[in-house]
């Protein structure tokens, strides 16, 4: 019997424009290939700034890096914690053992998003600082969490890696902290294959994060002066070209895989055991980098979730199993002072996956064949 689905899902990044083209070969030719050299990759900062609300956005090398940055700008030194969500890419975690500190691992709710009772409980003497992370294309509860913060005296610092363009009551993911952090890695909505931003209202922590991306830098200093340490971790001019034709297209592309999120819970009704991760309360934009789905392995004749994404495979529908909680990742046991019980994220990497972007760029039809695949995946697991 042949797959549900033979036909290749859309690709990421999707074809590039006669811009894009344009704006490389621009600086191909025009030899100012280094961001203190050319124009485009100061000129991109500012526009994607503007897009969030933010009064400056500093480019880096990748989104690891923005929150590096971040951190280390808003004071975080050796010896601090910063409060992590156990559900999320590693990235979020490493990033903080990389500016010197400790995560300290904090549970999420049924979003999947971080809980902020969790980070209430955890903040202690040395946490500086708290990390939620913008999952899957929908705002944290930076309210709440703002609040646990103001109490505690920690700076709040945005990974929006997956949340470019995503709102929570109208306001945009990146600016609902003192500092938001952006990827634009290959799977990103936004990618020139790697790169990131970071986005602040804060002049005082722009200039820090300028000096430190700049081999230690002053903004208005000369070229040999280096007032203190700092690190050569800026864009390229080819990559910031590569970027800011998209400004114009991301709104597109979000409705896009907005109308399919919703045409895929709508064909999920229909499947018993597999139902969409509910969204947070206050979102109104999520940007859908992923649509997350619950499997109960109860549904499907008691197979595992690897047997299902297996099963899901062999009919045409490549799913993602998703992240294990952080509190369950021996990398990071060196560097982890603290953990709180994570039951929410560790059930979760037992059971939700992922439908990602790309697939989320095809049609209808394509929804209904996921929901399809599915149930003969349900009916093959039950005999």
């Amino acid at each position: 019997m042949s797959p549900v689905r033979t036909e290749d899902w859309p690709r990421w990044p999707p074809p590039p424009t006669g811009e894009q083209r344009e704006r490389l070969l621009r600086v191909l030719d025009g030899g100012r290939w280094g961001a203190t050299s050319g124009t485009e990759t100061a000129g991109f900062a500012a526009a994607f700034a503007r897009t969030v609300g933010a009064a400056h956005g500093l480019c880096t090398v990748n989104g690891t890096v923005a929150l590096f940055l971040a951190l280390r700008a808003l004071g975080v030194r050796a010896g601090d914690e910063v409060i992590v969500p156990a559900y999320t890419f590693v990235a979020s975690a490493t990033a903080v053992v990389l500016a010197g500190a400790s995560p300290v691992v904090a549970d999420v709710t049924e979003t999947l998003h971080l809980d902020p009772a969790a980070v209430d409980r955890l903040a202690g003497p040395r946490t500086t600082a708290v990390l939620p992370v913008h999952l899957a294309g929908a705002p944290a509860d930076t309210g709440a969490l703002r609040e646990v913060a103001d109490r505690h005296g920690l700076a709040v610092v945005e990974d929006a890696a997956q949340a470019h363009g995503a709102r929570r009551y109208g306001r945009s993911a990146g600016g609902l902290g003192d500092a938001g952090c952006f990827s634009f890695q290959s799977s990103k909505a936004m990618t020139a294959g790697e790169g990131g931003i970071v986005v602040t209202d804060d002049r005082a922590v722009y200039e820090r994060l300028w000096a430190l991306h700049n081999v230690g830098r002053a903004v208005d200093g000369g070229w040999y002066d280096h007032p203190e340490l700092g690190w050569n971790l800026r864009m390229t001019e080819f990559q910031a070209a590569v970027l800011r034709p998209q400004l114009a297209l991301l709104d597109g592309w979000i409705e896009h895989r907005a109308a399919r999120a919703a045409a895929l819970a709508r064909e999920l009704v229909a499947v018993e055991g597999l139902e969409p991760v509910p969204v947070p309360p206050g979102t109104t934009r999520h940007t859908w980098h992923l649509a997350m789905l619950r499997y109960e392995s109860g549904a499907f004749g008691g197979r595992s979730k690897a047997e299902f994404v297996a099963g899901m495979a062999a009919e045409g529908v490549p799913l993602d199993p998703g992240y294990r909680s952080l509190s369950r990742e021996p990398s990071l046991a060196p560097h982890r002072v603290r953990s709180g019980p994570c039951p929410v994220a560790e059930a979760a990497g037992e059971s939700v996956v992922w439908v990602r972007q790309p697939m989320l760029m095809a049609d209808d039809a394509a929804m209904g064949q996921i929901a399809e695949a599915a149930r003969v995946v349900q009916a093959r697991f039950r005999g």
